[in-house]
């Protein structure tokens, strides 16, 4: 397992996060990004958080990166990928972004029930989650890659 780098460039970050965001543009101007992130994440104004969850891959979606896709897993079972769209378009109607979530390698049906209980839950409530797991993801891929 890596260390959390003292300091990275924006192109290492938007890896890393899935895009080239403003969020990304801030941690790459810090010492520790990966370490500053979840306190960076509490301050960022409303649009530079939607547009950070944005960035990241729906769960299920076709044209991911290699590293969303083998993130994802393999599990191409047609239900499980019928229930993951519909669940997502929910979401994204409720709460106007999208739904993140640290997968860790596990099977895509095993997201269906995370997905739903969080579909019952207000609006800042998946702000402050959402965000926290996009910081995992990006902790995750620097520490495994």
């Amino acid at each position: 397992m890596r260390e959390l780098p003292r300091k990275l460039t924006a192109d290492q970050l938007a890896e890393l996060f899935e895009g080239h965001t403003r969020f990304v543009e801030r941690l790459s101007e810090l010492e520790d990004p990966l370490g500053a992130a979840p306190d960076l994440v509490r301050e960022l104004p409303q649009d530079e958080v939607l547009e950070a969850l944005s960035a990241h891959p729906a769960i299920g979606a076709k044209g991911l990166s290699e590293r969303s896709a083998r993130e994802q897993g393999a599990d191409n079972d047609a239900a499980t990928e019928a229930e993951l769209a519909d669940l997502n378009r929910a979401y994204e109607e409720k709460f106007g972004f999208r739904f993140v979530v640290f997968v860790n390698r596990r099977p895509k049906a095993a997201i269906v029930p995370i997905l739903r209980e969080r579909l019952g839950r207000t609006r800042e409530e998946e702000l402050e989650t959402g965000l926290a797991e996009l910081v995992a993801i990006a902790r995750d891929r620097w520490q495994n890659q």
